[in-house]
Parts: C-alpha cells; structure tokens; sequence
C-alpha cells in the first residue's frame, strides 16, 4: 500500500475541490492513484447528490446579466437555490450562480442551462452535483427567464443585492425604442423596482 502523504492529499484537494478526509479516504481507496481518486471522488459526489435530491432547496440568490447586442440588448435572470440561506453566502455558491446567469444570456430555459458547457468543458449539471459534493447540501437551478430587444435596453433591478447582480430577488424589464439608452436604462431600472 502506498504512503499517504498531506502534499498528495493537498494535491487531490486541489484539483477536486473535495473536503481533506474525503481526498484522504479516496487516495487510501485507490491505493495514492490520483486519477483513479478523482475518478472514485467524482462516483462518490454522484452518490451523495442523489441522496441530498430529495430535501427542499427553498434559500438561494437570483442572478442577473445582461449584454448589448448591435442596437438592442439581451438580459437573464436565473434563481439558483440551496437548502440554507448560508449557503447562498458562499463565495462557491455565488460565483457559480453568477457564471450560470451569463450562460443564460444564450439558453432561455432551465433545461437548456443544465446542458450548457462551462469554460471548464462541464456541463451546469456537471458543475451543479459538483458543488453538492463539495458544499454537502441540495442544490437546485430552479427558474431562468431570459428577454431580448432589437433596440432598446434590458434593464435590472436586484432587491437585497449581495454583489452587483446578485441578491434575493431580481426583476428585469425589456423596453423597446430608439433615444438615449442611459435615459431608458434608468426607466427600465425604475420600474423593475416598482415591480420588486
């Protein structure tokens, strides 16, 4: 049996993201193979998503993003939910709801975010059962909604924002027309806020 050494548990840790007695527990499994760690690591974190599947992911933060496209814009919003609101504080959980609101730029539907690729090569569901692994609670891409103009602007409003973009509650407008965007932006935002 190989030795298990802190820089080859810290090496594994590293490239999983895995807690330090579960990179312990794999590399005793798999012999100090890192590989073949990563690989039962990656069975494992399967395991555990599907048992978590079932409890209620209920706190969780919306995203939004938006970009400008020849005279109009396209924005998203997607809510992306843990089982604790302390959680959803987790730079790990924010940065992943960010990353999924700019996928959603490009997919309108919570379906096809789970299939989008990340610039990683996995998929959102990928990264999704990654994080319940690494985090150990449930957590649910729930809603996405996604609306565009030819010309105009696609303004946002984030209620109790925790980072730009990001908070407990989201609302986007969509107003089509020509003039000064800054103007129509501001309306835009005005409104969503009323409507938060």
């Amino acid at each position: 049996m190989a030795e298990i050494t802190a820089a080859l548990v810290m090496e594994l840790r590293a490239k999983s993201g895995v807690g330090m007695m579960d990179c312990k527990k794999a590399l005793q499994e798999t012999d100090g193979d890192i590989n073949a760690a990563i690989d039962w690591l990656r069975a494992k974190g399967l395991s555990k998503a599907a048992k978590k599947a079932d409890r209620v992911a209920a706190e969780g933060l919306v995203a939004v993003a938006s970009k400008e496209v020849g005279a109009g814009e396209v924005g998203a919003a997607i809510e992306f939910n843990a089982e604790t609101d302390f959680v959803a504080r987790n730079e790990l959980f924010q940065n992943a709801a960010k990353k999924f609101a700019e996928l959603g730029l490009e997919h309108a539907s919570v379906e096809g975010l789970h299939g989008a690729e990340l610039e990683t090569g996995k998929t959102v569901q990928d990264e999704v059962t990654q994080l319940i692994a690494t985090v150990g609670e449930n957590m649910q891409l729930r809603r996405a909604a996604r609306l565009s103009v030819d010309e105009g602007v696609v303004a946002s409003y984030v209620h109790n924002a925790v980072s730009p973009g990001l908070g407990r509650i989201g609302v986007l407008v969509a107003l089509h027309g020509g003039g000064d965007k800054a103007a129509l932006r501001e309306l835009g935002r005005k409104i969503a806020m009323h409507v938060a």
